[in-house]
């Protein structure tokens, strides 16, 4: 039960931001710090009879139903089915998720997989404690029921999505508290049709374990629970990303400068660090054989080195601007332009915001902005650094589409002279019904066209299953499955059926750094290997001999080189399992391979074969 002070604002916003179509409670006309935006409200009543005001205000609006304000319990349930849908369907979209985390878990959960430069002693960029997080009900499982790997794979998943989906109903409910409702609702939609979310909410990487805890912090400090925030804060940086300590800062500012409160910042900093902090950097050390406290080790590595992550590629600022919109299409456009639009809000709109609210908008908004501004920066980009703050741009973008509306009835208002007594929400909810069809209907289109053209390597994985119940296959035997130049598209090794596949790496035109295998034995994790670097040197030692492969996966897209064939074609040696469609993005049209637009996608994009190719004969006595 919240509080009774956070509970009058609550009834007060809820009552300010029903959709009215009869005659409005009495104050809205009379309170000037009403939520809704009221033509022709009078001055501020006292304040000791405020709360009286909406508690009466908030009983007489509850009494009649309103089929389109779910409830904290109703919204729970929709994105606990949004994020298992995300599970089961969302492709792995990057890389780094299937090296740094699904391998490593691999290996504490069956005994192998595959080890990259972070994990190496010499090192230590990566830490083994978020992997225990989700690896030992990962282990647990295994052990109880013996499951094949992908079932571990997606009972993970959707440990995952169930933690965002609580995320997310905290978040809900602290925004119909501290934004209003009908923010609530538009935030809701926007969550549950976002792109970005649909990729980021199961993927097994530390930004998205910082959104969960980061934005579940935002949601606790704008209900004043200072010292929930700053522990998930901790646990968001420390156990996640130790980036993600950047979402922090405006709390923390407002904390200190604003209440002054230096004792709770103090002492749950302190009760952070020794709940978090300590037993992390004891289990890592544990790994890695040697004192290691990792959150220090990949911020020295990513701001104090020479080198740093540019070497991994750099991007323009237009790289986050066309991904934002990918992923959250005009609700991105709307979030990017809501400092402007609170300025013309606040000139145009005479009711102000003031009742309801704990925090002036520019401190309780700063989060994501203060976000942009670091990483905008940073030449070296990647989608998963926007992670953290996914939650606050769709915020964001609710909120700036209920200012369009508070100014659109204020506009309305001077021009057709409406009558006082008038909720804004009466006469602009067109505004909203709009974007929320738009947004949606683009969300929708985008999720399918990921799923079309970018899901077939999952798909081909799963087909050697059905080569463990064939008569071929031998338990004993040890099947290695190459990949050349789409070494980064693989999936994951808890796609194999069994533990004797593993994956080995044919030598291609590219020139960088590739995992290599754990080694045998207890103390695998401890062991520092020579063909490891940090930066992004190619080393020959991860290269396998093309004539031992058993299994390969090859993607035909038309382009071949000397180290690059087309091993599809190559009938002597192989023979094709199965076969699905993979897009060619430079043979297709850069929107209709954005976004799925029935009637027209299929005459304007190109894909070409992801094959799954079998060994017709052994080699060398293989």
């Amino acid at each position: 039960m919240a509080p009774p002070a956070a509970r009058a604002r609550y009834n007060a916003n809820k009552a300010d931001n029903q959709i009215l179509t009869k005659k409005p409670p009495k104050r809205l006309n009379g309170n000037k710090e009403a939520a809704g935006v009221v033509a022709g409200s009078k001055k501020e009543k006292k304040k000791n009879k405020h709360s009286a005001t909406a508690s009466n205000s908030a009983d007489k609006t509850q009494s009649s139903p309103n089929p389109i304000m779910p409830s904290v319990h109703t919204a729970f349930k929709t994105f606990v089915s949004a994020r298992l849908c995300s599970a089961i369907w969302a492709y792995i979209s990057d890389c780094d998720e299937t090296f740094n985390y699904w391998e490593p878990l691999h290996y504490i959960i069956n005994g192998h997989g595959l080890q990259t430069w972070e994990y190496s002693p010499q090192f230590g960029l990566r830490s083994y404690t978020y992997l225990l997080l989700q690896g030992v009900p990962g282990w647990i499982y295994q052990k109880l029921f013996n499951p094949s790997p992908i079932l571990i794979f997606y009972m993970v998943r959707c440990m995952l999505g169930f933690g965002c989906a609580l995320m997310e109903r905290f978040m809900y409910k602290s925004i119909c508290q501290e934004f209003g409702i009908h923010v609530g609702r538009l935030w809701l939609i926007f969550q549950l049709f976002s792109v970005g979310m649909f990729v980021s909410s199961t993927a097994l990487l530390p930004s998205s374990f910082s959104m969960y805890f980061g934005c579940s912090a935002l949601a606790a400090w704008w209900q004043q629970r200072y010292s929930l925030a700053i522990f998930f804060t901790a646990i968001s940086a420390l156990l996640g990303w130790p980036f993600a300590a950047l979402i922090g800062v405006p709390l923390v500012l407002e904390l200190l400068l604003r209440q002054r409160d230096w004792r709770t910042f103090l002492q749950w900093t302190l009760i952070s660090g020794l709940t978090i902090a300590l037993p992390m950097i004891a289990i890592d050390t544990k790994y890695f054989g040697k004192l290691t406290f990792a959150p220090l080790n990949i911020v020295w590595y990513n701001v104090f080195t020479s080198h740093g992550p540019n070497i991994f590629g750099t991007e323009p600022l237009s790289y986050y601007i066309l991904n934002g919109f990918l992923n959250f299409n005009i609700i991105w456009l709307l979030a990017l332009q809501l400092p402007i639009m609170l300025v013309m809000d606040y000139l145009i709109v005479p009711a102000k915001f003031k009742s309801t609210l704990n925090f002036p908008r520019y401190i309780s908004l700063a989060p994501l902005y203060l976000w942009l501004l670091v990483f905008l920066a940073q030449p070296h980009k990647e989608e998963r650094f926007l992670f953290p703050i996914y939650p606050m741009i769709s915020l964001c973008g609710a909120i700036t589409v209920d200012v369009y509306q508070r100014i659109f009835f204020r506009i309305k208002t001077l021009v057709f002279k409406i009558k006082s007594g008038i909720h804004y929400l009466d006469h602009s909810m067109f505004i909203a019904i709009v974007v929320m069809v738009a947004s949606t209907l683009l969300g929708l289109s985008r999720v399918f066209a990921l799923y079309r053209n970018y899901h077939a390597p999952m798909d081909l994985m799963l087909e050697l299953n059905q080569f463990k119940t064939s008569p071929q296959y031998r338990p004993d035997e040890i099947y290695n499955v190459c990949i050349g130049k789409d070494w980064y598209r693989y999936p994951g090794s808890f796609f194999f059926p069994a533990r004797n596949f593993r994956l080995r790496f044919l030598k291609s035109e590219f020139r960088g750094m590739l995992p290599a295998y754990y080694t045998e034995g207890f103390n695998a994790t401890q062991v520092v290997h020579p063909y490891f670097n940090d930066q992004n040197l190619e080393n020959e030692h991860m290269y396998f001999d093309y004539d031992q492969c058993h299994f390969l996966l090859d993607f035909d897209e038309g382009k071949y080189t000397t180290l690059e064939p087309s091993y599809s074609r190559r009938t002597k040696d192989w023979s094709i399992m199965k076969t699905l469609p993979f897009l060619i993005p430079e043979k297709s049209h850069k929107v209709l391979r954005a976004f799925y637009v029935p009637f027209l996608t299929d005459n304007h994009i190109k894909y070409g074969d992801f094959n799954l190719l079998k060994r017709k004969k052994a080699r060398n006595g293989s």
